[in-house]
């Protein structure tokens, strides 16, 4: 090989190449360059805050080639540590890129360790230089994530973790901002989600004096519902069309380009499906990982009361507690009354006010503690002087807290908010009717005996827990329905033979005959109650319009009318036969004392066979495993005791963690009319339309229009001339054109 010793030292990239092939032999201009390096960066260290080009193109030159020569370069990179330690703020910006991408140089050739270059890394971010910071930032997270991809460096991890929370204590507000980010972008990869990050954040980011880490770490306990919503959005219309792309290659021509799309596209597909199949992982949000969480709230609480900051802000302390307090079952009973003044139809983003205070109920809150919410609802927004929407929100928030602590609702408020059911607006009838179905089912004996609807068999079993009561299960819900041998069909079935009254569910009895919801045999009677379906999730609307109370009074007259007739039915045959003996009275008598006898029997009977079955059910759940196919039996099950002639939708009783918006914003009547709606009926109404537009008097389009029509379309500075000759002129313009004229016809003759 040719040495080119004279072009070397003046042509950095080519050294580097032939350094990169043959090492060896060109150790000695390497060395050469490598001491010219050091008497650089002692003159550079006497005036740092100038660029110097060259020492740029040595560092960049030695990082590039270092990995060749170890020995020689031991100390290079911490020659580059000590410069940017020790000038940090006062190099030059330029200068400090290079050194920092050298220096990611040498980490990525294994030449530094991680622990000395991420804590230099953290340092650097309190230079004010944005640029400098994002890229740091950015190499961080995926180094740190590089080093955790085949196994978690527990021992690096908790070095570096415990240099990241004492940057959270910095006095610079920009570094400490740049460390809550890199924590929570790392917990968002699932990298650094431990529990130690979270009460890191939750006890230094929460509690900062620096509002934007604050907000950052309020921020990271309301969680990532809004992101991970906009994933699944994204994710569903990216979905890979095989098919349409299996058809497109079936029917255009066939060439390389689209050859190779249509194997990428396979391949997409192949990940999709398998993805699909992958088990879904579930973790715990960072506000269950939380140490101490009543101290939390009772912390960001002080702070709330003692802290002057913006409007946004205060509502992400009231998030955050009433997010604690929900899903925790803390008692902070000063938090009520604090968001209790927030309350009124005029405040600024009420609906979120008045969803924290759902969130902070639950179970273990003393209802005296919740019912003056309820009562300054009530007041505020519950009444006729307010509107309709107002009202229905009113409502709709009262059904979510009552639905999370029904002991806070008291029986003479709760008689005068069901009245609402027959309100002339829909929205507020809607409302009224969901918090009936919602005391149905917990505590229907605080609403009125005409609002209590029909006992359906899980109301029946459900038994009204005291305060603090909590239901212990011996066995697990619903296991009777496994001892059955009774079929039954699926809820909402089309089948002719089922009956519609039921919803579609018929129990078939060992003799072949039908049963009632009741389980009495033939009884095919069908009290005549309110038709109300439950609206409160789904937000379909209501088709009864059947007033209640009519429905009862005339039950009242029919049964009195009939009283009647048999009054005078039986005065009759008594005039008729005067000297027949009152043994008909002493039958009826007998009979109806046997009738009771038999109820007490029928009874009795009844509850032995509820016994002797939970006994059953008992033993069947100890001495069994029980299948999927089992759980589904039991499923349906207990969904059919929830279902009545009225509703033949089954209730959702499970307690959310978090309230939605939704829930409290749901009026019925805005549904049809927003703006997708209506764009919806606008494009709905133009299919058989002809052409939106002016319509001239051509039979044929393609023929060639005049000129007026064609000035329509031109730009307005080829036709100014003609706006001009409209505007009337003078005398003298009038004669100048004149000549002007009578000299160009003497000219053209």
């Amino acid at each position: 090989m040719v040495r080119h010793n004279n072009q070397l030292p003046d042509n950095l990239p080519q050294l580097q190449n032939l350094i990169k092939r043959d090492p060896e032999s060109y150790k000695d201009e390497f060395q050469q360059q490598y001491r010219h390096f050091l008497s650089s960066l002692e003159v550079f260290a006497l005036n740092p805050t100038e660029e110097n080009k060259s020492l740029d193109e040595l560092v960049m030159f030695i990082a590039q080639v270092a990995q060749c020569y170890p020995e020689v370069c031991l100390q290079f990179p911490q020659h580059l540590v000590d410069l940017l330690k020790n000038h940090a703020t006062t190099l030059d910006p330029a200068m400090r890129n290079c050194f920092v991408k050298a220096l990611i140089l040498l980490r990525n050739k294994n030449l530094i360790p991680a622990l000395d270059l991420l804590e230099l890394f953290f340092q650097l971010l309190r230079c004010p230089d944005k640029h400098l910071r994002i890229f740091l930032q950015n190499h961080i997270i995926t180094d740190i994530k590089n080093m955790n991809a085949k196994h978690k460096d527990m021992k690096l991890n908790s070095s570096l973790q415990n240099f990241m929370y004492s940057m959270l204590k910095d006095a610079n507000p920009k570094a400490a901002k740049m460390s809550v980010d890199i924590m929570i972008d790392l917990y968002k990869k699932n990298i650094w989600n431990d529990e130690k990050t979270v009460n890191v954040i939750a006890t230094v980011g929460c509690f900062s004096k620096i509002t934007k880490v604050l907000v950052a770490s309020l921020k990271f306990f309301l969680g990532h519902d809004d992101e991970d919503k906009g994933s699944d959005d994204s994710d569903s219309e990216n979905e890979v069309d095989l098919k349409g792309a299996l058809l497109q290659s079936r029917v255009n021509k066939k060439t390389k380009k689209r050859k190779k799309q249509l194997e990428q596209l396979k391949k997409q597909a192949v990940k999709a499906q398998k993805k699909k199949k992958n088990a879904p992982a579930f973790n715990f949000s960072a506000i269950h990982l939380i140490h101490n969480p009543q101290g939390l709230a009772e912390g960001l609480f002080k702070q709330l009361q003692n802290n002057n900051e913006r409007f946004e802000v205060k509502l992400m302390h009231l998030d955050v507690i009433s997010r604690l307090i929900g899903i925790h079952e803390l008692f902070l009973f000063s938090y009520y009354p604090y968001i209790t003044r927030f309350i009124q139809p005029h405040q600024r983003q009420v609906t979120r006010i008045l969803q924290f205070a759902a969130q902070a109920s639950h179970p273990l809150v003393p209802g005296d503690v919740i019912e003056p919410i309820l009562k300054t609802i009530a007041n505020n927004f519950i009444t006729e002087r307010n509107s309709s929407d107002v009202m229905a929100i009113g409502l709709n928030a009262t059904r979510e807290i009552c639905q999370r602590c029904p002991l806070a609702m008291g029986e003479d408020l709760l008689r005068d908010l069901a009245m609402y059911k027959a309100y002339k607006e829909k929205s507020v009838m809607m409302a009224a009717r969901s918090l009936i179905m919602l005391y149905r089912e917990q505590l229907p004996a605080l609403l009125h005996k005409k609002d209590r609807g029909r006992l359906t068999e899980a109301q029946a079993e459900h038994k009204p827990k005291a305060y603090g009561q909590v239901e212990v299960h011996e066995t697990i819900p619903g296991a009777e329905a496994l001892l059955k041998s009774s079929k039954t069909i699926d809820l909402g079935s089309d089948d002719d033979d089922t009956d519609s009254n039921d919803g579609g569910w018929v129990d078939v009895s060992d003799d072949g005959e039908e049963l009632s919801d009741d389980g009495e045999e033939g009884d095919d009677d069908v009290d005549d109650d309110e038709d109300v379906d439950d609206d409160e999730d789904n937000g379909e609307e209501c088709d009864s319009e059947n007033d209640e109370e009519d429905d009862d009074e005339d039950d009242e007259e029919e049964d009195e009318d009939s009283d009647n007739e048999e009054n005078k039915e039986d005065s009759d045959k008594k005039e008729k036969n005067p000297n027949e003996p009152k043994n008909k009275n002493v039958s009826r008598k007998n009979s109806i004392s046997s009738n009771t006898s038999k109820a007490s029997k029928k009874s009795q009977k009844s509850e032995a066979k509820i016994l002797s079955e939970k006994e059953a059910a008992q033993e069947l759940a100890l001495t069994r495993i029980f299948t999927d196919e089992d759980f589904k039996r039991i499923n349906i099950a207990n969904l059919k005791k929830t279902v009545t002639n009225a509703r033949k939708r089954p209730l959702e009783k499970d307690r959310q963690e978090f309230v939605k918006l939704d829930n409290i914003e749901m009026i019925y009547k805005k549904r049809k009319h927003d703006k997708e709606s209506r764009l919806e009926t606008v494009c709905s109404g133009r299919t058989d339309r002809e052409k939106f537009g002016w319509k001239d008097g051509r039979q044929n389009e393609n023929c060639s229009k005049t000129n007026r029509e064609k000035q329509k379309h031109k730009n307005f500075v080829m036709m100014r001339y003609k706006a001009r000759s409209k505007v009337k002129k003078s005398f003298r313009d009038k004669q100048q054109a004149m000549r002007k004229h009578l000299l160009h016809i003497k000219k053209m003759k």
